[in-house]
């Protein structure tokens, strides 16, 4: 058991990483999915033509899929080396998701104006639902994350 305690402590950074990647993937899979392509509430570019905002929403998935293949060939490379640890990886999760969904709803939404969540007359409560939802996301990841990091430092000062 403490090989495999202090093999994780030392992949820690990757199974992090790892999570981050796979969350922020799912995340905007689930985003292009629900609300690009199901609902047509927006597209990942809206300040142009139709066609463009179709073209930057398959540059969008591509952008989210590789994201994903990504934390897959690390999640792949950690099981390998018995260095999965699963309470790490789901904090990297929810960091991935939090951060990309508030990232989205700020700098995308707000600042960059590329699209909005839903072009109606008082957007403030999607974005209010939105933002809470990846604030919470977030603290929950930073706080899996913190608590994991204290039991990395532990184990490989045994």
């Amino acid at each position: 058991m403490v090989k495999v305690l202090g093999t994780r402590s030392i992949y820690s950074g990757r199974n992090l990483l790892s999570g981050f990647l796979c969350g922020l993937g799912l995340v905007a899979f689930i985003d292009e999915t629900v609300f690009h392509q199901l609902l047509h509430w927006h597209h990942f570019y809206d300040r142009s033509t139709t066609d463009i905002g179709l073209v930057s929403d398959g540059f969008f998935h591509a952008f989210s899929w590789f994201a994903t293949i990504g934390g897959f060939f690390l999640f792949a490379d950690l099981r390998r080396r018995n260095a999965y640890w699963q309470a790490r990886w789901w904090g990297g999760i929810l960091l991935g998701t939090g951060g990309f969904q508030l990232y989205d709803g700020t700098i995308q939404h707000k600042i960059m104006r590329i699209h909005e969540i839903r072009y109606v007359e008082n957007v403030f409560v999607y974005d209010l639902i939105w933002n809470s939802i990846a604030l919470a996301l977030l603290i929950a990841g930073i706080m899996v994350t913190i608590r994991t990091g204290r039991k990395a430092k532990a184990e490989l000062s045994r």
